[in-house]
């Protein structure tokens, strides 16, 4: 891969009207857009770790997806002045638009993440895998002749959030435009974390596009030049995306230290435990320095002092990534990079960092208020998906008919083929905010009765 080629402002379907512009560039466009759109504030009432806030303000997919993009470019700020020392004949290209492309990625990360956090993404997974959607593996459509080939039932049985993104950025919504949001390709390459189709997934379940979206992905891919991999016969998967590394190291960072954080502030981890922690990132020195800072300025306040040991670990994770990826850039480029950047960060905090995700393991995510909101979440989101699929594989029922008539018509529900109208119902409840979701579970279940 070569970074000329890598880094295009070309759009998706939009290729036709490619031009260059003297105002903002394609880069800043993409990152204004993102935040403009109605997907990304349904984020600030979607679930990122703990419970939606009561008294004590945590963070949502809203206010994390932000902070990922303001990590993000720093990354892309400091990497493309570095690598611009070593390949000066990259000035007059798009490396310089390496921040605008990171922090845009970053904010678009989570958009296809259902409610209720990662039990969302696991209620419609089983839904297929375990539950009442079974059925459908085998189940033919008798008026299309239709049924799902293995790559689709493995896409439903796998549903991912990284992959569910891509589709939302890309998808032709019924009344929308060609190419979906219409993003530079190579802002849509950076956020496919899993360059590789479903049958791959594995355990854990991650993968990059289901087979509605492969084609574009494949497009984007030779646009790019991002080569193909070796992969059993009828799958596909790609060598990873450069940018790709610096928005999952964007991600990393935040979501690892600002969970403990938050874990902090909602009492699940004593103060001296936090500052543990997060003091294992420096040597002796260093601590000693931060200390004193602290005193100082009279920093009593132990949220403050939280705070600030938070900001000097995230800026310390920040340099480490990017000295990771500048120091691998041949081998990130040659598709022979193993792991993420935090896996080849310095000794000291990289064995801090796996000591704050063994805690956070521990002590937050089998937390009782984590765990009773996955298991409700877990509950809405299956008896949605359990009333919206049956509805859509029987349509000519009065109750599905009314059902499928408060659907929006973007959504296409009606689509001939079963795959198609599964994903759209999948497109409708993983766009449901927390709120929204949990209120027409009441409403559908006659626990509570709109008002005319």
């Amino acid at each position: 891969m070569n970074w000329t080629q890598l880094l295009s402002s070309k759009r998706l379907g939009m290729e036709a009207q490619h031009q260059q512009r003297d105002d903002r560039t394609e880069f800043q466009r993409d990152y204004d857009r993102l935040i403009f759109s109605a997907p990304f504030r349904r984020l600030q009432n979607k679930t990122q770790v703990f419970p939606l806030p009561g008294s004590i303000f945590v963070h949502n997919r809203l206010t994390h997806s932000l902070e990922v993009s303001s990590v993000g470019r720093s990354l892309g700020n400091d990497c493309s002045r570095l690598l611009l020392e070593r390949h000066p004949e990259l000035a007059s290209s798009h490396f310089t638009e390496m921040a605008n492309i990171v922090s845009a990625a970053c904010l678009a990360h989570d958009l296809g993440n259902p409610p209720f956090g990662h039990s969302g993404e696991r209620a419609i997974a089983t839904f297929f895998s375990e539950g009442e959607g079974r059925w459908l593996r085998t189940h033919e459509d008798q008026a299309t002749n239709s049924r799902l080939t293995p790559r689709q039932w493995s896409d439903l049985t796998h549903f991912e959030g990284n992959a569910n993104a891509f589709r939302l950025l890309t998808h032709h919504f019924e009344g929308r435009r060609r190419g979906g949001f219409g993003m530079t390709y190579s802002t849509l390459a950076s956020i496919v974390k899993y360059p590789f189709s479903s049958e791959l997934a594995g355990e854990h379940q991650k993968f990059g596009f289901f087979d509605a979206e492969q084609a574009d992905y494949q497009r984007i891919a030779a646009e790019l030049g991002i080569p193909q991999q070796p992969s059993p016969e009828g799958t596909l998967r790609y060598a990873r995306f450069p940018l790709v590394y610096l928005v999952e190291a964007a991600d990393d960072i935040c979501y690892e230290i600002m969970d403990i954080e938050d874990a902090h502030k909602l009492k699940i981890l004593s103060t001296a435990d936090t500052k543990e922690l997060l003091m294992a990132y420096f040597d002796p020195q260093r601590r000693d320095e931060i200390v004193r800072h602290l005193a100082s300025r009279g920093v009593d306040d132990v949220n403050e002092q939280v705070v600030y040991l938070r900001s000097c670990v995230i800026n310390t994770l920040e340099s480490e990534c990017v000295r990771a990826f500048v120091d691998n850039e041949e081998a990130i480029l040659n598709a022979t990079f193993q792991g993420s950047l935090i896996q080849h960060i310095s000794p000291t905090p990289r064995r801090a960092y796996e000591a704050c995700a063994a805690a956070s393991h521990r002590h937050i995510y089998h937390s009782k208020p984590v765990i009773d909101i996955e298991l409700a979440g877990f509950r809405v989101i299956t008896f949605l998906t359990g009333l919206m699929v049956d509805a859509v594989m029987n349509p000519d029922r009065a109750y599905s008919q009314l059902l499928m008539s408060r659907v929006s018509p973007q959504y296409q529900i009606r689509a001939p083929h079963i795959y198609d109208r599964i994903l759209a119902v999948i497109d409708y409840i993983s766009g449901m905010t927390d709120v929204y979701a949990l209120d027409l579970y009441r409403k559908l279940n006659g626990m509570s009765i709109p008002s005319i």
